[in-house]
């Protein structure tokens, strides 16, 4: 299988498919409901079936990943994607890529809730013929067909120095981490303790709040009773952020106006508005990969390949730098 670029290769493949028409695998086999993310596809023109496995659909990012696919699916009436919703369970999951195996979809693409236990299930799918592609998560080793996602290590250590600048080299903060069984978690607090290196800026704080704006809110609140000097949060995500924001407001002592708060997204709805409103000091980029995926998938169809990894890059968005567009990194 020959190897291609995104960028060079799509526009070829889709127009391969749009003239060849064939139909592998017998994806005309899969349900599909309307095409509306988290449920079905659409069925009118289709020629070939995605099964779309999303870890969740509580954070507004994965949501978000949906819907970016979604739209970027317009473009290929060939294709007719089938979504599910694991509710944050691996053991869902799972059962989810052996249910589009089943039913002989063309390919899958997937977002794990967790490395490890998505892995053997991808390596089943994958052993089948069928192609993966793995947005934003990694699985163990490499038997995948693409892996696209941003680079969380470097998205940390960016944070962690825009920190430094920030608090002038000094102070204590409050780590609100994501899931720490997951790689974007784990890279994004190695990330920022590189960042943070050499400096007076101390961690006096953390916790796992898997990414979950309600469990940040309550982490936070522990926190402010304890320590009487916070000068900056990390949230490993915008809603955590905002979460240990909203927190310090309600504790009514006013601390919200000397604390700095940082998150990573930056969705417009969210981080970059948060930024606008004065609540964050500054949120990093962390595209959702929903196109990229689509056009990798196209490539794939057409017996294609895409480049093995795909890193997507980062922005910074803060009170300089967001009324045009973020800085990019």
């Amino acid at each position: 299988m020959k190897r291609f670029s995104i960028g060079t290769a799509v526009v070829t493949a889709f127009a391969v498919l749009t003239l060849v028409g064939c139909n592998g695998g017998g994806g005309d086999k899969a349900p599909a409901d309307g095409g509306k993310p988290g449920t079905g596809g659409k069925t009118a023109a289709a020629k070939f079936t995605i099964g779309m496995s999303q870890c969740n659909l509580g954070e507004p990012w994965r949501v978000q990943m949906n819907k970016d696919i979604e739209e970027a699916a317009k473009a290929h009436p060939e294709i007719n994607i089938i979504y599910r919703d694991a509710s944050n369970k691996s053991e869902s999951q799972q059962a989810q890529v052996r249910e589009f195996i089943q039913q002989r979809v063309n390919l899958i693409i997937i977002s794990p809730k967790e490395s490890r236990p998505l892995t053997k299930p991808v390596e089943e799918a994958m052993d089948l013929g069928i192609p993966v592609i793995v947005l934003d998560r990694a699985i163990e080793g490499d038997k995948y067909s693409c892996f696209i996602g941003g680079d969380n290590v470097k998205i940390g250590r960016e944070l962690g120095k825009f920190m430094v600048k920030a608090l002038g080299g000094k102070g204590n903060v409050i780590e609100l981490k994501g899931l720490q069984t997951s790689v974007p978690g784990k890279d994004r607090h190695n990330g920022f303790m590189e960042g943070i290196k050499g400096s007076q800026i101390k961690i006096i704080f953390d916790a796992d709040c898997q990414w979950l704006e309600p469990n940040a809110q309550k982490e936070m609140a522990s926190a402010l009773s304890r320590f009487p000097q916070i000068d900056a949060v990390y949230g490993h995500n915008d809603p955590s952020a905002h979460g240990a924001y909203q927190a310090t407001v309600q504790e009514g002592k006013g601390r919200e106006k000397t604390i700095k708060f940082f998150g990573v997204d930056a969705l417009p709805t969210e981080g970059v508005k948060y930024v606008k409103d004065g609540v964050l000091t500054a949120t990093f980029q962390y595209p959702t990969g929903g196109k990229e995926a689509i056009d990798a998938a196209i490539l794939l169809l057409n017996k294609m390949s895409p480049d093995k990894k795909i890193v997507l890059g980062t922005k910074v968005f803060n009170k300089d730098t967001v009324a045009k567009g973020g800085e990019a990194l």
